[in-house]
Parts: C-alpha cells; sequence; structure tokens
C-alpha cells in the first residue's frame, strides 16, 4: 500500500506542476485555483449550502472565499427567495465576464495539452481520465449502517420502488418493502452509501432462518452505476451477515434485471430454486460465506460491465 500511496502522490505532483495548479495565477490569471472552481461552481446562481457540499469545503473557508469574489465585484450574495436561511451566491456581470474567460483559456490549455499526441493517445487519455473519475468517485463514496426508517434509507426505498416500477411489467407494490424492524438490530442491518451527502445506494440484510440471511433491496442510483459501488455495498452486507453468524445468504430478484444475475453469479452465488411468494423473485441465488469475509477487501469496478444492481428478498424487488 505505500508504494502504491507513493506513485498516487507522485502523479499528483506531476499533473499539478503540469496543468499549472501550484501558484496563485490559474490559467494566467489573478486568482488562485480555489477562487476559479468557486466561480464554475457558481454558474448560474448556487445556495452557499449547495456550495460547501459540492466542493468539501469548510463554512469558514467558503466564507472568506465568497467574501473575496465579492469584494472584488464578481460575486453578489442574496436572500432565497422563499427561505431567509439560504443564502444564494450569483455572479455579477463582470463575474459573467470573467467565468467565460476561464472557459476560454482552460478550452486553450487542455487542447494545447492534447495536440502533441495522435488520435489514438488522446482517445487513451480520455478513457484512462474516466476510469480514473470512476475510481475516484468509489473511494470517496462512504458506506454507513442506518436505520431502515432514517430518511437516507426511505429516500432509497423510495426511489428503488419507482425504478422497479417501470422497469417490471407488472409494475411494483410498494407494500413489498422491507419491514424496517427486519433489517435493523442482531437479525440484519441496513447499509446507505453516501456521495458528498446524497444517498446514493442501499441494501438490506435479515434473517431468514437459523444461520441463513437474506439480502433485499440492493440498489444504486442511475448515475452512480458502473462504479462498483453494487459490488461494494453487497460485500459489506455480506459482512455484516457474518458477524451475526448468518453464513448462507439467499435472496431473489425479477428476471427483468438480468444485470443483477450477472452480478450476483460473477461475486459467487448459484441458482437455487424459487422460494417464497412473492412475485417478484422469479430467479433466487444462494451462497455459502466464509468467516474471513469480514476482513475482505471490496473489488473496485463491476467485472463484465455490470451497470444496474438490484436484489429482491421474501417481500420482492
Amino acid at each position: 500500500m505505500s508504494e502504491q500511496a507513493r506513485s498516487v502522490r507522485d502523479f499528483n505532483r506531476y499533473y499539478s506542476q503540469r496543468i499549472g495548479l501550484l501558484t496563485d495565477r490559474y490559467l494566467g490569471q489573478d486568482r488562485p485555483l480555489s477562487e476559479a472552481r468557486l466561480l464554475y461552481e457558481i454558474g448560474t446562481g448556487a445556495s452557499v449550502r449547495d456550495l460547501r457540499t459540492r466542493l468539501g469545503w469548510d463554512s469558514g473557508y467558503l466564507s472568506r472565499s465568497l467574501r473575496s469574489l465579492e469584494g472584488q465585484g464578481l460575486v453578489q450574495l442574496r436572500a432565497h427567495e422563499t427561505d431567509g436561511r439560504v443564502r444564494v451566491a450569483e455572479l455579477t456581470a463582470a463575474g459573467t465576464a470573467e467565468l467565460a474567460e476561464l472557459e476560454r483559456r482552460s478550452t486553450a490549455a487542455a487542447s494545447e495539452l492534447l495536440a502533441p499526441l495522435t488520435v489514438s493517445q488522446r482517445a487513451e487519455l480520455i478513457a484512462a481520465q474516466h476510469r480514473t473519475r470512476q475510481l475516484l468517485r468509489l473511494a470517496a463514496v462512504t458506506v454507513e449502517v442506518v436505520e431502515a426508517d432514517s430518511a437516507a434509507a426511505r429516500h432509497c426505498l423510495t426511489e428503488y420502488a419507482a425504478e422497479l416500477s417501470i422497469r417490471f411489467p407488472e409494475g411494483y407494490d410498494t407494500r413489498a418493502l422491507v419491514d424496517p424492524a427486519e433489517v435493523s438490530g442482531a437479525g440484519g442491518a441496513f447499509l446507505v452509501g453516501y456521495e458528498q451527502g446524497r444517498p446514493i445506494g442501499c441494501g438490506g440484510i435479515r434473517t431468514l432462518g437459523p444461520g441463513t440471511a437474506e439480502l433485499c433491496h440492493l440498489w444504486v442510483h442511475g448515475d452512480a452505476r458502473g462504479l462498483g459501488l453494487g459490488r461494494r455495498l453487497l460485500a459489506e452486507l455480506e459482512r455484516q451477515a457474518v458477524t451475526r453468524s448468518l453464513h448462507t445468504v439467499r435472496l431473489g430478484t425479477h428476471r427483468s434485471l438480468s444485470e443483477a444475475a450477472t452480478l450476483y453469479r460473477s461475486a459467487g452465488y448459484h441458482q437455487i430454486p424459487v422460494y417464497g411468494d412473492s412475485p417478484y423473485n422469479q430467479l433466487c441465488f444462494e451462497r455459502t460465506l466464509a468467516d474471513d469475509v469480514p476482513g475482505k477487501a471490496a473489488p473496485s469496478l463491476d467485472p463484465g460491465g455490470v451497470r444496474l444492481q438490484f436484489a429482491g428478498g421474501r417481500r420482492g424487488g
């Protein structure tokens, strides 16, 4: 790990120097990268709360940066139209012109960077950047055990049910959603994955019988699919099962979700006869877990281009 960390640091230093991030004159203008980034994020207008979340800055640093841009006549702050507690940052006419110039210079700098490369080399670089972005996004996601009736859990399950109601030919009955009591405490767990504080994935396990867990409602938001979060949630759910002495994991899913079946098979699950009375559990799977599951590392990206992760349970979906 230490050698890998050194490699990442070496790349960061080289890249930062190559695109001019280490001076207080980003793209040749009289301002540091942080202020230029803030202008980009404000764009056509953004609340201070949203800016803090997107940038990951603490309140003090963001306030100082906004005051600096405000003092330069580039940004103005006002109260939100319907919520006086929320402040909104907007670009002035001078700020809009400054942002347009930043866009022009940034595009020119990127074009200059790409110019010496062949067409195939450019495509290779862009593909590598896309892959890097995926992995960095996945690394930044936090996965937490939450109460199944918490706001984050309810948000994920609402999104989950809404998507299934579209994908399933017969629709989806929300009464099939798990009882929060079944996926909490000693008998189960409910997980939520967060990206910059936003819930983007979930999944639960509950005790099905002695030594047996059932996985339910494994879901990843559409704009986070392909990162490997579904597999990461699956691995953490397996870990939660083993800590509860549940070494057999079962699940059911719908025939419409072929991607889900691919995910489970690739993760070592084998198909078993359909169990339970849920109309949504048309394909069922099972896996026996080893005792070392709690310490195993989650793979980075889903193999085979898996794009969607869903699982049903006794109550379906």
